[in-house]
């Protein structure tokens, strides 16, 4: 049944994936995601269904477009697999339990906002808003089906713990550290101190801690100057997905 569940999961967030893709480039730009149609920027042909077809259609395309031949960016099919790989991975991490579609909702979120960052520089609030209440919301309800509710006044105290410090870093850095970095902290620090206090440490020292070396390759190859900002989002997503997984065990390896 594992198998059956975890294949379930993983054809939705190829899905999910594909639906993402259209969300992280019209939401910036301030256009539907609905409508119009997805169509070839090159060549404006709508899109056929058999040519949206999550990761299959863009092999059997050969990444070009059907009508015009325009090359089609490999980054949309990465981005349906590795959705559906990260459904994949909450259902065998979190389990088949009421808080799941929670979790799959927090991950699909922090994929949007990943690519959003890495593109515009940007965490839009017309996505981390509405995708924040809702997962919260889903993870009160999914806690209450599960009998776990004693976990909901911890996790809002870590997405509070986790705002609070952000806050004070982007304050005291005046300018160099983004206000939607500060609100993506209470996403991140609910879902990880929902799993427990030590989920949550471990998720913000890896964030640091992923998003120092990054800034330090970055300044070593000089693709980025002291002056350049540096989206500290894609680090904060990572770390605390990392420390979903594993961050238990990195604390008690630590203690140890």
């Amino acid at each position: 049944m594992t198998a059956y569940f975890a294949t379930v999961a993983g054809l939705f967030g190829l899905l999910i994936g594909s639906f993402l893709n259209v969300v992280a480039y019209r939401v910036p730009l301030s256009r539907s995601v609905v409508s119009p149609p997805s169509a070839c920027p090159e060549c404006g042909h709508p899109i056929r269904w058999k040519d949206n077809i999550p990761v299959v259609s863009w092999l059997l395309l050969k990444g070009r477009c059907r009508d015009c031949d325009a090359s089609i960016s490999a980054r949309y099919p990465f981005v349906e697999a590795a959705t559906g790989a990260l459904f994949v991975g909450s259902y065998l991490v979190i389990g088949p339990v009421w808080v799941l579609p929670a979790y799959l909702l927090f991950v699909a979120t922090t994929v949007v906002l990943v690519l959003t960052d890495l593109d515009h520089k940007r965490i839009p609030n017309r996505i981390l808003y509405p995708a924040t209440a809702a997962a919260v919301m889903l993870i009160a309800a999914g806690a209450a089906a599960d009998g776990s509710m004693v976990s909901i006044p911890r996790a809002l105290a870590g997405g509070g713990i986790y705002f609070g410090l952000l806050l004070v870093i982007a304050l005291l850095a005046r300018g160099g550290f983004g206000m939607g970095d500060v609100k993506l902290a209470f996403l991140l620090g609910t879902f990880l101190a929902f799993q427990s206090w030590d989920t949550l440490w471990s998720g913000i020292f890896l964030a640091f801690l992923i998003g120092g070396v990054i800034s330090l390759l970055l300044l070593i190859t000089k693709r980025k100057g002291r002056k350049d900002a540096i989206p500290f989002g894609p680090p904060l997503i990572v770390g605390a997905l990392v420390a979903l997984v594993w961050g238990q065990q990195l604390v008690d390896w630590y203690l140890s």
